[in-house]
């Protein structure tokens, strides 16, 4: 399978029984496939691939983000869209990082892939970055260690 920047994917169960003790937003045991998740190539190590849940709880993420904002200057928590219709966060504070043996497969809807805007697709891959360099240097938004993460599936086999 094709990996491709700024598109939806769905990750195995496999990958979430690894990092079980990381609280991830993992697969709705519904039969359904949720959350996806979109994802880009790390900028220095092409194995690693990260991923950005997306959740249309929009009013609920709105009201901390605005929360936030009355305390903060620059907030790289979210980033907000329109996913399939649906107006959507991007949850840049849940990003991590795998790589293409946890991928389930390509979220597409009518058999077309699902595309968002380039200003979108930029600013939550900009985010991202942002947050990752800042993790890289001891300051963590996301709710777990993305660094320790990305040592450990670097160290695994498969």
């Amino acid at each position: 399978m094709i990996i491709e920047d700024g598109k939806f994917y769905f990750i195995k169960d496999d990958f979430f029984e690894i990092f079980k003790e990381y609280n991830l937003m993992e697969n709705k045991k519904s039969g359904t496939k949720r959350p996806c998740y979109f994802c880009f190539r790390d900028k220095y190590n092409k194995e690693i691939i990260w991923f950005v849940p997306i959740s249309t709880k929009y009013e609920k993420y709105q009201k901390i983000y605005e929360h936030k904002k009355q305390k903060q200057h620059r907030i790289y928590n979210f980033v907000f869209g329109e996913v399939v219709g649906k107006q959507s966060v991007f949850l840049i504070q849940n990003l991590f990082p795998t790589r293409e043996n946890y991928i389930l497969e390509k979220y597409t809807t009518e058999n077309k892939d699902v595309e968002i805007p380039l200003r979108v697709k930029n600013k939550v891959i900009a985010y991202s970055r942002q947050v990752i360099n800042m993790a890289e240097r001891g300051i963590n938004i996301p709710f777990y260690n993305i660094i320790e993460m990305k040592e450990i599936l670097l160290k695994r086999q498969n």
